[in-house]
């Protein structure tokens, strides 16, 4: 299980950083690579999952912990820090990197080596939330800093940027929710065929995620960035996992969803934030200098301190 951290992470960021060095792929194949995974991959692992998602009022107060994960840390950096950044294509990608975590990739993972089935189960369906939370509320910000910082508010319709900003094809995912919850609900069962596609094609969306973002890697932008990083790597690895604990403290009796919950309250930057970075045209160093740091900081030393203290 433990290989996955390597087999779904860290191998396809070595490919992307490959490439990149070598100049075997363009920029504009990376772009197209980005679109088809928010476009495609993205819908369609969204419909399978709500598809089985179990709907009963049990499970509410889990989607809640999810869009908090988003929210909290979002409001919190921006209030504390982004505020104070006077480039709006930083202080966007900031925002994104202070929202999204790494909630159902290297989380799910970190949550299945500990917890079997079970916490891999639960990260998912926390992941899902998040992933409502990118289409609803970190698309339309990132839109909304590169069209200020691009002076076009001022020049389009409310009509025009409200369509820009929430009517986009990177919002597709969202009719792959509807799909599968209008299937679930409908008591239409999923055929068990597309439980391995299902498998695969987390693997797959892993790897198209992960090796863009290894191609965007610029070590000398690490560290003209990493001044800026440290706010963002207190917000994850201090602020958010300290609230967390107060309040699955209050709220969880369930060990296993109360460790999975502070897993993922550890958990570094979301590479969506980088992609959302690259989508808007935000400052995708800042985004990448982020990721790479928090990351590091998680696999290397939080995650290790996490599964000894959590076994």
């Amino acid at each position: 299980r433990i290989l996955y951290v390597l087999t779904d992470l860290v191998a396809p960021l070595v490919v992307g950083y490959y490439l990149h060095q070598r100049r075997l792929v363009s920029d504009t194949t990376i772009n197209k690579l980005i679109k088809f995974n928010v476009v495609c991959v993205y819908t369609l692992l969204s419909l399978l999952s709500f598809w089985v998602l179990p709907l009963s009022w049990s499970l509410l107060l889990v989607p809640l912990f999810g869009f908090l994960l988003v929210l909290l840390p979002g409001a919190i950096g921006y209030g504390l820090f982004a505020r104070r950044i006077p480039d709006l294509l930083d202080r966007g990608a900031y925002i994104a990197s202070a929202m999204l975590a790494n909630l159902g990739t290297l989380g799910g993972v970190c949550a299945f080596i500990l917890y079997n089935e079970e916490g891999f189960a639960y990260s998912q369906l926390i992941g899902t939330c998040q992933n409502v939370m990118l289409c609803l509320i970190v698309f339309p910000m990132a839109q909304y800093h590169y069209l200020k910082h691009t002076a076009s508010v001022r020049k389009t319709s409310r009509l025009h940027a409200f369509r820009e900003m929430f009517l986009s094809v990177n919002q597709m995912s969202l009719i792959g929710m509807i799909i599968g919850m209008l299937l679930n609900a409908g008591g239409i069962a999923r055929p068990a065929a597309l439980g391995p596609i299902f498998q695969s094609l987390v693997h797959i969306a892993a790897w198209i995620a992960m090796l863009p973002v290894g191609f965007l890697i610029d070590f000398k932008q690490v560290r003209h960035y990493e001044q800026k990083v440290r706010s963002l790597s207190l917000l994850r690895f201090v602020i958010t996992p300290l609230i967390f604990v107060l309040l699955t403290r209050l709220l969880v009796d369930d060990p296993v969803l109360r460790g999975t919950l502070l897993i993922l309250a550890f958990c570094p930057t979301a590479i969506n934030a980088v992609l959302a970075s690259k989508i808007y045209h935000l400052s995708v160093d800042l985004a990448v200098s982020s990721f790479v740091i928090t990351t590091a900081a998680f696999l290397f030393l939080f995650f290790p301190l996490l599964f000894f203290l959590l076994k």
